[in-house]
């Protein structure tokens, strides 16, 4: 008999017809159980509070009333145990960026298979962090250090750090360049240097290296 405890997911999205499609999706998984589902982020504040035995939440972005940037920060205010998933048609940086300030721990596509689904909601119960294609395994180990002082071991300059903590913002890369002062190509060569000296390729990984490393504070 499998006395394996269950991982107790919510639902806050506001196609009903995608809520059911996950809901028997994940019941094939033994070890899943969906507890509830909402359409929007107050439903979610009513349920949760009677409800509060809750693993991971799969949070949309575009829901109606209260949508998943300001639903993440409240159910990270009130319940920070809770994980935040984020489940999600938006593939654009400051959609990806803006989950994880507001305190998502993981950011997947709605477009993913079945099995990447199964292993974020695992790996974010676990750790509390689900990487994928965003950043590398060095980034998933820098993280699992402590972030304090951490960003002096990779050598960064003071222009750097500014570069980093403005691409936390949602600003444009022109914009940072015009926020720094410079010519939107030394934005680009800061960018690109980043990238190779921390072994990412995008803006996101940026701000999760931001965050982690006590950068920016959230």
């Amino acid at each position: 008999m499998n006395m394996t405890k269950k991982i107790r997911i919510a639902l806050a999205d506001d196609h009903a017809l995608f809520r059911k499609g996950i809901a028997n999706l994940l019941s094939e998984f033994d070890d899943i159980e969906v507890v509830f589902d909402v359409s929007n982020g107050k439903e979610l504040q009513q349920v949760l509070g009677a409800k509060p035995d809750i693993d991971v939440i799969l949070m949309d972005i575009t829901m109606p009333v209260m949508d998943g940037y300001a639903t993440t920060a409240w159910v990270k205010q009130h319940y920070p145990l809770v994980n935040i998933l984020a489940l999600s048609m938006l593939d654009e940086d400051i959609a990806i960026i803006g989950m994880l300030k507001a305190g998502a721990g993981g950011y997947v596509l709605k477009e993913s298979t079945p099995t990447e689904l199964y292993r974020a909601i695992s790996e974010i119960k676990q750790k509390g962090i689900y990487i994928n294609e965003i950043v590398s395994g060095k980034m998933l180990r820098s993280f699992q250090m402590d972030g304090a002082g951490h960003k002096e071991t990779f050598h960064l300059t003071k222009k750097e750090v500014e570069f980093i903590s403005l691409c936390v913002s949602e600003l444009t890369y022109k914009e940072i360049a015009d926020r720094m002062n410079i010519a939107v190509r030394s934005v680009e060569n800061y960018r690109e240097n980043l990238f190779e000296k921390l072994k990412m390729k995008s803006r996101v990984g940026l701000v999760l290296f931001a965050i982690k490393t006590g950068i920016v504070k959230l």
